[in-house]
């Protein structure tokens, strides 16, 4: 009995720190993101001035994704002309100085290349208009039944 007790006890502890474990490892906006990008890819951009992207801030574990506006001039992004945009579609420039600020920051795959500041934080800027469209699915045959 005393062993029933204690198996029930340690199978109880385990399952409620697994739950505890998979409540902390969620998942970012900017893993969705970039999960999205890799399966279905993304068409080139164009240069111009693009006020429909998404701006993400990782630091650490952590990520915040908000709407932006960026320019695009020769298929790269000056980090320095990044805006962020308010609910009353006002813009405020992004300003953070950068570990690398030589850096010609591609766009590939609707992805920019990671930003890496002097803090560590790392910032991508993500084309979601871009993203190609969801590819057709075959439909699937049903399995046989019939009467012999």
């Amino acid at each position: 009995m005393k062993k029933l007790l204690l198996s029930l006890l340690t199978l109880i502890t385990i399952s409620t720190l697994k739950a505890q474990t998979e409540d902390d490892s969620q998942i970012t906006c900017y893993q969705k993101y970039a999960e999205v990008f890799e399966k279905r890819g993304a068409e080139d951009v164009d240069d111009g001035t693009y006020n429909d992207v998404i701006i993400t801030f990782r630091k650490g574990s952590m990520a915040d994704c908000f709407m932006g506006k960026v320019t695009v001039k020769g298929g790269a992004i000056d980090p320095n002309e990044m805006y962020l945009r308010f609910v009353d579609d006002e813009y405020e420039k992004v300003d953070r100085k950068y570990r690398y600020p030589d850096q010609v920051v591609k766009i590939i795959n609707g992805m920019s290349r990671t930003m890496v500041t002097v803090d560590d934080e790392l910032i991508d800027v993500l084309f979601t208009k871009k993203i190609k469209p969801k590819k057709k699915s075959y439909v699937r045959a049903s399995d046989p039944d019939f009467d012999f």
